[in-house]
C-alpha cells in the first residue's frame, strides 16, 4: 500500500519497502504541563548526546519495548538546530507493534512527537512568574523520541520527566514544594 500523511510534527511516508517517518521538535515555545506550571525547551538543549553519536531510540509510546528505529540500527536520523530538533526514520520490518503504530497514524490517532529526556545538573531555570513557575531547560541528555497519542507540548510534543527544583528555589518558596514531583 502506497501512502503518505502529514499533521503537525509527525509526518509518514511510503518508500522503498518501508515507511519514511519525519518529526520535528521547534525550540523556545511554551507549555503549561500543569497549572502554574509551564516549561520551554531551548535551542539545542539535547546537543551533547545528539552530537555525540550515542544511540538514540524512536520508540512508540515511550516504551523501549516497542522500537521503532534507533541510531545504532543505521534506522534513525537526528539533527539538532538552533529552531528545531529534526528526526527522519525508516520503519521496516513487520514486528506487531510497528504495525499498530503505522495503523494508528494512519487512522488519525497518533500524530505527536515526544523526546524522553533527562535535565542534565545545571541545565534548567526556573523563575517565578505571576503566581506560577516557568522551566527552561538549557541541556538535557536525550535517550529517545515517541510517537505519541497526548504530548505535553501542542506543537511539538514533549513529556516531562520527574522535576526536583534546586535549593534556592525549594528556600523560596517553602516546604510545600520540597520532594513534589510533576508530570504533564
Amino acid at each position: 500500500m502506497l501512502w503518505g500523511a502529514a499533521s503537525g510534527a509527525l509526518e509518514l511516508r511510503a518508500e522503498n519497502g518501508g515507511v519514511r517517518v519525519s518529526g520535528r521538535f521547534p525550540y523556545a515555545t511554551e507549555t503549561e504541563l500543569a497549572p502554574g506550571r509551564a516549561e520551554r525547551i531551548e535551542a539545542r538543549a539535547f546537543a551533547d548526546r545528539v552530537n555525540s553519536g550515542e544511540d538514540i531510540h524512536l520508540l512508540f509510546g515511550h516504551d523501549y519495548d516497542r522500537p521503532l528505529a534507533s541510531r545504532a540500527a543505521g534506522n534513525l536520523e537526528i539533527t539538532d538546530t538552533d529552531a528545531a530538533l529534526e528526526i527522519r526514520a525508516t520503519i521496516t520490518g513487520s514486528t506487531s507493534w510497528a504495525a499498530d503504530f503505522l495503523a494508528a497514524h494512519e487512522g488519525g490517532l497518533i500524530r505527536g512527537l515526544s523526546p524522553g529526556f533527562r535535565v542534565s545538573k545545571g541545565g534548567e531555570r526556573i523563575e517565578r512568574r505571576g503566581g506560577g513557575l516557568l522551566r527552561s531547560v538549557t541541556r538535557a541528555e536525550l535517550f529517545e523520541i515517541s510517537a505519541v497519542t497526548r504530548p505535553a507540548y501542542g506543537q511539538a510534543q514533549i513529556e516531562a520527566r520527574a522535576w526536583d527544583p534546586n535549593e534556592e528555589l525549594r528556600r523560596q518558596l517553602g516546604p510545600w514544594l520540597a520532594g513534589r514531583r510533576w508530570r504533564a
